[in-house]
């Protein structure tokens, strides 16, 4: 799939595994966080990656799946919780299932919006998520 020149359906995007679609969310939210950690310090990689950390992690992520459940559509909630409920088989060791499932369902909403190309929804998502 040639992700610069393809949307995808919605419908075609709903019948992906919500674990696909947390896939991919999980680069394009990790891509959007490091490129704002550039515009807002300068530094060592090292410190880059810390801060980044602090906004891509299981906690974080599940933490602003909880703030935004009240701010999604129908749609978008549906997505989110086919994949809070995915059948995951393994978990981060240093968070709880319950963070995990929460953080899954972030990503495949990022996923979810990249994917059918609803990129101004995307831009508020990932703006609400780094507090703004």
């Amino acid at each position: 799939m040639d992700i610069f020149n393809k949307k995808m359906q919605e419908k075609e995007a709903r019948l992906l595994n919500p674990l696909v679609l947390a896939f991919v969310g999980d680069a394009v939210y990790s891509l959007y966080i490091k490129s704002q950690v550039l515009d807002l310090t300068s530094g060592k990689v090292n410190k880059f990656n810390n801060i980044a950390k602090s906004y891509v992690n299981a906690k974080a992520q599940a933490d602003k799946m909880f703030e935004l459940k009240d701010f999604l559509t129908e749609d978008e909630a549906y997505i989110a919780k086919r994949a809070r409920n995915s059948n995951i088989h393994s978990f981060a060791k240093n968070f709880s299932v319950e963070e995990y499932r929460y953080a899954t369902a972030f990503e495949a909403l990022v996923g979810y919006l990249f994917l059918t190309d609803q990129m101004s929804r995307l831009k508020e998502i990932l703006e609400y998520s780094k507090g703004e």
